[in-house]
């Protein structure tokens, strides 16, 4: 039986192989970068260990603490869960670089040249971004808010945090930060998408900064320090975001954008 040239199975004819192949490598791309977290954390297993880790997590509250005050557990099972999680959580942001890599090897080669310009600096730009947000988390806006909860706590209370407790706190104020730090990232985007024009962002401007404060008091403890920590970087990445927008849009121009900009 012959088919025609709209018959539906002769469409689909040969692209059965195809579809296989690309689930084959997505597998292998998956279990490179499972296999990238695991040496990791094997090694940070090793040395320092996920106690010391642990204590490098824990060490800006534990300076603010008063004089012989620790963090307690209140599980049975707090003492191994927690450090375990803390070394998985190490071992995916340290091997992050070769995840998104195993990522973009995925998906380049089905991209445009114009389309990579554009993927593969967001890409490694959003990661470097959210790093340096939870490293200003952790160096900077730790020992400020600690500093400042502990200047308020009355001197008959013993300050003694779950450490389960502090765990979480830890892990959303650096995804917070870590976020918040992809503005310039997202006004990019916007831009570049051609969602919203960079003259509407920069007439957005003041609508920001009041949205910035908003979400910065409703993610962060309710003291100044942590607000204002989250806010002011927003704001100033805002203004990153715009200037970079507009480089970014001229260097990432489609070839038919490009014949259109030239024509008179």
């Amino acid at each position: 039986m012959s088919t025609t040239p709209n018959d539906p199975e002769d469409e689909l004819a040969g692209t059965e192989q195809p579809f296989v192949s690309h689930l084959i490598e997505l597998r292998d791309r998956l279990i490179r970068a499972t296999i990238a977290v695991a040496v990791v954390a094997g090694v940070l297993a090793v040395w320092p260990g996920p106690a010391a880790l642990y204590d490098i997590l824990a060490a800006p509250l534990v300076a603010t603490l008063p004089k012989g005050a620790t963090l307690i557990a209140t599980s049975v099972i707090s003492p191994f869960i927690v450090p375990l999680k803390i070394l998985l959580m190490a071992a995916f942001l340290i091997a992050l670089p070769v995840v998104l890599w195993q990522v973009w090897a995925f998906i380049a080669p089905g991209l445009y040249s114009h389309e990579k310009k554009l993927v593969l600096p967001l890409v490694v730009s959003s990661t470097l971004l959210f790093f340096i947000g939870v490293a200003f988390c952790y160096f900077f806006v730790f020992g400020q808010v600690f500093r400042f909860i502990q200047g308020f706590a009355p001197k008959s209370i013993t300050a003694a945090p779950d450490i389960e407790a502090y765990l979480s706190f830890v892990l959303t104020m650096f995804l917070a930060f870590g976020a918040a730090f992809e503005v310039p990232i997202v006004v990019i985007v916007l831009a570049r998408m051609g969602i919203v024009s960079v003259e509407k962002l920069k007439e957005f401007r003041g609508y920001f900064i009041v949205l910035a404060f908003i979400i910065a008091a409703i993610i962060t403890p309710p003291d100044v320090v942590s607000q204002l920590a989250l806010a002011i970087p927003m704001c100033l990445l805002y203004e990153v975001g715009i200037w970079a927008a507009q480089i970014f849009i001229k260097h990432t121009k489609a070839p038919d954008e490009e014949g259109e900009a030239a024509k008179p």
